[in-house]
């Protein structure tokens, strides 16, 4: 089988140079001209390595059979087909489809719940907190205008540990 660098790079789409550099990469023997002497196992690795499907690259270099009364056409259209898959294996897989959806509808309405009970937890927090605000500043107001200037002088000097747990 005589097939060039030129034809290959053609086929897989791919330049020259590329093929010449898979081939040094890989050690492909040279022959007596100096180029690379492409035996079918090395063709079968260069379209491997491009990502070529070798029936394609075979048919489209075949002739028409008499024998088999095979045309260029059915041979392409042959190989470009790809295997189907049984009914069974079919309706399973949707079965399974339908149980993931069911599941990741259940999650989402189980994570909105979440959201909620959240946002209300936040609301209730915030309401507490404003309370012991309120709370402090009519604690504040009671006392006599030195003490509450001393009160918050102290504070200031509190480390922020001592002023979070009020010690």
């Amino acid at each position: 089988m005589s097939v060039t660098v030129k034809q290959i790079a053609a086929d897989c789409g791919v330049s020259e140079q590329a093929v010449r550099a898979w081939c040094r990469r890989n050690h492909v023997a040279k022959d007596a001209k100096g180029s690379f002497a492409i035996d079918e196992t090395t063709l079968s690795a260069i379209y491997q390595h491009y990502h070529v499907d070798e029936r394609k690259q075979v048919s489209q270099h075949a002739k028409a059979s008499f024998a088999t009364c095979e045309t260029f056409s059915e041979t392409v259209s042959d190989a470009s087909h790809a295997p189907s898959v049984p009914w069974e294996v079919y309706q399973d897989l949707r079965r399974q489809l339908e149980i993931k959806d069911s599941q990741i509808a259940d999650l989402s309405k189980a994570l909105v719940a979440s959201q909620e009970s959240l946002k209300a937890a936040q609301v209730l927090h915030g309401a507490d907190k404003q309370e012991a605000l309120l709370g402090a500043a009519a604690g504040a107001e009671d006392l006599a205008p030195d003490e509450a200037v001393e009160e918050g002088e102290a504070w200031k000097k509190k480390s922020l540990l001592d002023r979070i747990f009020k010690r």
